[in-house]
């Protein structure tokens, strides 16, 4: 049974409600600040990562791998410096969480980041930061330097033998530079290209060195495990999905915002307790569960859990477990013009299947939203997405294919009434 929180606008990790923010270390150390830090550099590192493995801390960056699991990756015979890499390049559409650590709550992060790059041995780490997040990379600046001054960063944090620096990089503003090779070939002044893999970043990542690539959600989930211990960080969420969860809802509802809650929270009181409901109580056609890439549902799926695996299971994925909905009336081909629109101006051109692909499905969809689509380009756009599928270095092609191909599946009908009848039968055009 999942417990709810009784103000699921705060909890673990949302620890500000609407209009605060924990911005002074003083405020911080007020609330248990470095508690956790103080804590693991008392352990030994493998005693730390093993720790985050018993928490089963799975990434909240869209992918779902194991923190622990990662981490154990890196080579032990390799003697070249380690680095830690947060991916704050929030460009899903959709998707605000990690926005709301760099704006209203960044030693939650900070603390976090500390406490991996111990494990790791790791003596540098970078915050790469969405290059029009401005205001939020000043208030990281301002929060890592009161950590200096406070002796929690730098040659000896909390007067441990431990060094570590930690510095902002602004994005290069491509939604592709949040594919974790994109980005460290970013933060080496290179354009923000995907690499082939292997090697993996583990073994061969910034500057050739061994490199762990965590979300901001996920280091504050470190954070959290470590206050509080793995069993009761497990104890949070689900068996297989430590911990709670911070849920985006978006689009037609009365209330969206963020909220938290454990792993396993179902759509339906996501969308109706959390968030009150759809607009003028209308039903809803559709449901992207986790940020624009992610296939779309329908209402059927309201009783689905929000885990990894059930929202697998049902035909989608978790993703960053933010949540657009839209209700009867909205235009589903319109809808899908959007998102191809934006996944065609995203790709960078490395790879011919989404370089081309890409415009393709663009210009297919917006076809059938404006009257000039022809029959059996329903298919057409089945067969390119498909094409584009898993034929591409970094899943940028994949998150322009998926939308379409459940778009069109799901919503079949309604593409075919566009092409039959020669305009948009929503008026959306």
């Amino acid at each position: 049974m999942i417990a709810i929180p009784a103000n699921p606008g705060r909890g673990h990790l949302l620890r500000c409600g609407p209009g605060e923010s924990i911005l002074d270390i003083s405020k911080h150390q007020a609330i248990g600040g470095f508690l956790a830090l103080r804590k693991a550099l008392s352990m030994q590192p493998a005693a730390l990562i093993d720790e985050v493995k018993k928490a089963s801390i799975r990434g909240r960056g869209g992918a779902g791998f194991p923190a622990g699991t990662k981490w154990s990756f890196l080579p032990k015979d390799n003697l070249k410096p380690r680095y830690l890499v947060i991916n704050a390049d929030e460009g899903e559409p959709g998707t605000f969480k990690d926005r709301y650590f760099l704006a209203q709550d960044p030693f939650a992060l900070l603390e976090g980041i500390a406490i991996s790059a111990f494990a790791i041995g790791a003596h540098t780490a970078f915050i790469y930061v969405r290059g029009e997040f401005v205001s939020e990379m000043r208030v990281l600046e301002e929060a890592i330097e009161q950590m200096r001054r406070a002796g929690a960063l730098g040659r000896s944090v909390l007067g441990s033998t431990f060094a570590l620096e930690i510095y902002v990089h602004p994005g290069a503003g491509a939604y592709v530079c949040g594919e974790e090779s994109a980005l460290l070939e970013s933060i080496e002044g290179k354009p923000g290209r995907p690499r082939n893999r292997p090697p993996f970043p583990a073994v061969a990542g910034l500057w050739g060195c061994p490199t762990i690539i965590n979300n901001v959600e996920t280091m504050a989930c470190v954070r959290l495990a470590l206050q509080h211990g793995a069993e009761a960080f497990l104890a949070m969420g689900l068996p297989r999905d430590g911990g709670p969860k911070i849920y985006g809802l978006s689009g037609h509802v009365k209330r969206p915002g963020l909220f938290e809650a454990p792993l396993g929270l179902t759509l339906r009181t996501l969308i109706y307790d959390f968030g009150g409901g759809t607009l003028d109580d209308r039903p809803i056609k559709g449901i992207i569960p986790g940020g624009s890439s992610t296939p779309v549902l329908g209402p059927e799926a309201l009783d689905t859990p929000m885990d990894f695996d059930s929202m697998k299971a049902a035909g989608s994925m978790l993703g960053t477990a933010a949540t657009t909905v839209f209700t009867e009336g909205t235009c589903p081909v319109a809808v899908l013009v959007r998102i191809a629109r934006f996944y065609a101006h995203e790709s960078c051109g490395q790879c011919t299947p989404c370089r081309e692909g890409t415009g393709w499905l663009e210009r297919l969809v917006e076809s059938i939203e404006h009257g000039t689509g022809r029959p059996g380009d329903a298919d057409l756009l089945l067969s390119a997405a498909n094409q584009i599928l898993g034929n591409t270095i970094c899943a940028l092609g994949d998150a322009a294919a998926l939308p379409v191909i459940s778009f069109v599946n799901r919503f079949r009908d309604d593409f075919e009434a566009h092409i039959t009848g020669q305009r948009c039968p929503y008026g959306a055009a």
